[in-house]
């Protein structure tokens, strides 16, 4: 099944190549940012109102995916939200939470396709929207080589301004992209990406490999009319139970050889203390 998502993959050594990931919809079933809500209302950085607020916003995202002006509107509330944050509060919340609020939702499909490209030496790099404080950990879990991320402005007394320092947002993706392949020696031309939002289609049109993944309405029709992959992932599921699920057949048929030759190679050594005693 995983062969599906991952066309023609191939190991190569030189040059180096990379799959970008978007993160919300693509890789988790959630928005990462909103998804922490209710822990930072525990924490008290927020009140019940904004709650409230952002379970809406996540009701509307997961809806039908967030158009450029639903993303501008967000991007300034969420600033205006996290005005005054204590930077080290946030990073203590989401390292608590993370297990028990991304790991669920992360998507089989997705988690099988970042194997596949790691085993095929490629880097896997996520490219989001949301803010480096969630992102990072999130990558981190997923066995991310690289994280872009937007990054808010922290004050001298640690705390979030209500600035954006850098938005990883559309063409700012693209960008991103770009640089990494110059200072890391990417081949766009043989990199993959992955997203679910027509916004993102700058830094789908970046690589050689564009796949749009449960995309938007707008998405996929670009997809369709430019032949792209259109891949559907419909299974969260926990790490945890990826790693506790039974063999698949080609490790299954790896540890058969494995053991095959442990076996011959045991064979061998009592013949030769056989002839050596004789």
């Amino acid at each position: 099944m995983v062969g599906a998502y991952a066309q023609a993959v191939e190991n190569h050594s030189l040059p180096r190549t990379a799959a970008f990931f978007d993160l919300d919809k693509t890789v988790i079933a959630k928005s990462s940012t909103l998804t922490f809500s209710k822990s930072f209302y525990q924490g008290g950085l927020i009140n019940r109102r904004a709650v409230l607020r952002t379970a809406y916003a996540q009701f509307v995202f997961l809806a039908g995916g967030a158009d450029h002006d639903q993303m501008e509107r967000m991007r300034e509330y969420l600033s205006s939200l996290c005005r005054g944050w204590n930077v080290r509060q946030v990073k203590e919340i989401v390292a608590e939470t993370l297990h028990d609020l991304i790991d669920p939702i992360i998507y089989d499909e997705a988690a099988s396709l970042i194997e596949e490209h790691h085993t095929a030496g490629r880097d896997v790099v996520i490219v989001s929207t949301s803010g480096a404080e969630v992102v990072e950990p999130i990558g981190e879990l997923l066995g991310a080589d690289r994280v872009v991320a937007t990054r808010m402005v922290v004050g001298d007394d640690g705390c979030f301004t209500g600035e954006v320092e850098y938005y990883a947002y559309g063409p700012t993706k693209a960008e991103a992209i770009r640089e990494l392949a110059e200072s890391e020696g990417y081949d766009l031309a043989r990199c993959y990406a992955y997203s679910d939002s027509v916004t993102d289609l700058p830094m789908l049109q970046t690589v050689g490999h564009p796949h749009a993944v449960n995309p938007d309405r707008p998405l996929r029709r670009e997809a369709l009319a430019r032949g792209w992959p259109i891949l559907d992932f419909h299974h969260p599921v926990r790490l945890k139970q990826r790693l506790s699920a039974p063999p698949r057949p080609a490790l299954v048929a790896a540890a058969a050889i494995g053991a095959a030759a442990a076996t011959a190679g045991l064979v061998w050594y009592a013949s030769r203390r056989r002839l050596a005693a004789t």
